[in-house]
């Protein structure tokens, strides 16, 4: 299994605070030569709706020196992780779940949000030090 992120902890607190039950740590997926580990698999019971609502979430610290590096790796984790998302755990939504500093800077970017908006991205977007979700972006 591969190793936690940074602030994985953190985006799990702060899920849990925000009504949801975290029900994989981590949500396991297969592939012909493996296996790959999602971060966390959540839902959260929707009472106006009366529907499930389940989200599978891979956490993002953004700490390295390069950022673009780090968005590299992450968009290529997000869009093999949604791909085999939809066929293992197809009523399950895949967010990328990333610090407000990293959103405020390299996310910022006209690259970054182009990129976001041509490949339909789900973010998370959390505060680690008050351990709290800031932002649902879909």
């Amino acid at each position: 299994m591969s190793r936690k992120d940074t602030f994985h902890d953190i985006v799990r607190h702060a899920l849990e605070k925000d009504g949801w039950t975290i029900t994989h740590d981590p949500l396991l997926l297969f592939y012909e030569l493996g296996k790959l580990y999602v971060d966390l698999g959540a839902e959260k019971f929707l009472a106006a709706e009366r529907q499930n609502q389940k989200i599978a979430i891979e956490v993002k610290s953004f700490v390295q020196p390069s950022a673009i590096s780090e968005f590299h790796k992450a968009l290529g984790q997000y869009l093999t992780y949604r791909s085999l998302l939809q066929e293992q755990y197809p009523e399950h939504h895949l967010y990328l779940a990333v610090p407000t500093d990293a959103y405020a800077s390299i996310f910022a970017t006209k690259v970054v949000q182009k990129t976001i908006n041509e490949q339909n991205l789900k973010l998370i977007i959390y505060q680690p030090n008050q351990e709290a979700i800031a932002q649902w972006i879909d």
